[in-house]
C-alpha cells in the first residue's frame, strides 16, 4: 500500500456485468489499472428467441471477480473509495424481498418472448404508440414487458407482487440489492 501525505491510497473498483461474463477492474488514483478478474456465466435458451440468465449465478460470479481483483492487487475492500457498476442494461430480475431469491431466471435484454405483447400494445400505431410520452418505442428489449410476462407466467407471482413482496429491477439494481445486504437504496421498484 502506498502512502500519500500520511493517508493510505484509495482505489476505485468497476464491476462490468455483461451478457456473457462479469469482470471487476481496480484503478488507482491516476486511473491506471491495478488489477482485473473476469468470469463467464451460463447462457440459458429455453426456447428459440428466449434467453435467460441465472441471477444467483451472476451474483456469485460478481462476488468472485471482486474478490479476485482485490487479491491480485493485494488490497482489502476497505481500500476502495468507490465502486461503479455497468451492466447489460434491460436484463430483468424479479426477486422476493424477504429472502432475496430470484423468482425466475432473469430475462435477458435480447430475449424476444414479449414481441407479441409489444405488438398488441402498439395497436394501429405500432411501436411508436407511446414514443411521444416516453421517448422510446415499444420493444421486447425493455424491462417492462419482461416484468409483465413474468407476472403472467410464474404461478402466484402477481399476487405476491400486489402484496409488495416482490422487487423488480435490472441487473444493476439486483447487484446493488445484494451488495448492500438486501437494501435497495431506491434503485429497485416495489411491485
Amino acid at each position: 500500500m502506498t502512502e500519500r501525505a500520511g493517508q493510505a491510497e484509495k482505489y476505485v473498483a468497476a464491476i462490468d456485468q455483461g451478457t456473457t461474463s462479469s469482470r471487476c477492474i481496480i484503478f488507482d488514483h491516476s486511473g491506471a489499472i491495478v488489477a482485473m478478474d473476469q468470469r463467464e456465466h451460463r447462457q440459458i435458451f429455453p426456447k428459440p428467441g428466449w434467453v435467460e440468465h441465472d441471477a444467483t449465478e451472476i451474483w456469485s460470479k460478481v462476488q468472485a471477480v471482486v474478490a479476485g481483483a482485490l487479491a491480485k492487487a493485494g488490497l482489502r475492500a476497505g481500500q476502495l473509495s468507490a465502486l461503479g457498476i455497468t451492466n447489460q442494461r434491460e436484463t430483468t430480475v424479479l426477486w422476493d424481498r424477504a429472502t432475496g431469491k430470484p423468482v425466475h431466471n432473469a430475462i435477458v435484454w435480447q430475449d424476444t418472448r414479449t414481441a407479441a405483447l409489444c405488438n398488441e400494445l402498439g395497436g394501429a400505431d405500432g411501436p411508436d404508440r407511446f414514443r411521444e410520452a416516453t421517448g422510446l418505442p415499444l420493444a421486447s428489449y425493455f424491462s417492462g414487458p419482461k416484468a409483465a410476462w413474468l407476472l403472467d407466467h410464474v404461478p402466484g407471482l402477481r399476487t405476491r407482487a400486489e402484496r409488495g413482496d416482490i422487487a423488480f429491477g435490472t441487473i444493476d439494481s439486483w447487484l446493488i440489492w445484494n451488495l448492500t445486504g438486501g437494501t435497495d437504496g431506491g434503485y429497485t421498484s416495489r411491485m
